[in-house]
């Protein structure tokens, strides 16, 4: 693991935001591993430190240039805005309603607005798609997904440039094709 990466696990594991146990994941897959960004999100150096690695991330994608971030609540608030934040752009957030994210509290885009898409966590990418829906719907142009956690396993695809800073694949199972060793744990859903 390079020095960047292990920073970033030391961040993790030193504001207890990666757990162990047996986990409901958001997308109801079950995982004996559970990052809980929230954790992490308490520790304004930690955030700091996250969002000035992730920004340096994407400055490196060729032709990156965007005036807005658009996170999905609750999970890319904090990174999201901190990201927005450093990088001097606009900070708009999606939010559940009928669990489907949509833009409330008056919040649009003009069309054409150039949109730094960011996340805590892609499993599957089911929240970041919804975005990147939002945002084509309102004519706005997603230019690129930027997440601190990539634990898809090169599954978490989409159609615009992904970063990520930490590439972490744990197994994710069923619920009804759990090992045993996962089966005996109590189950937790902590949420996200």
């Amino acid at each position: 693991m390079d020095p960047k990466q292990q920073e970033i696990l030391d961040i993790f594991t030193r504001t207890k935001a990666l757990l162990q146990g047996h986990f409901v994941l958001r997308s109801g897959l079950h995982s004996g591993f559970y990052f809980q960004c929230a954790q992490v999100c308490q520790h304004m150096d930690a955030v700091t430190r996250l969002g000035e690695l992730l920004l340096a991330k994407v400055k490196t994608m060729p032709g990156m240039n965007f005036t807005t971030v658009l996170a999905p609540a609750m999970g890319g608030l904090v990174i999201g805005q901190e990201v927005a934040r450093q990088a001097g752009a606009r900070y708009v957030f999606a939010e559940k309603e009928n669990n489907v994210l949509v833009l409330r509290r008056g919040f649009k885009f003009a069309p054409g607005e150039r949109v730094l898409v960011v996340e805590d966590v892609v499993t599957r990418g089911g929240r970041v798609q919804e975005c990147l829906q939002i945002l084509r719907a309102a004519g706005a142009e997603p230019v690129a997904v930027a997440m601190l956690v990539d634990r898809s396993a090169g599954t978490g695809r989409f159609d615009i440039p992904a970063v990520s800073l930490l590439e972490l694949s744990f197994p994710t199972y069923a619920a009804d094709a759990l090992p045993a060793e996962l089966a005996r744990l109590p189950v937790e859903k902590p949420g996200s």
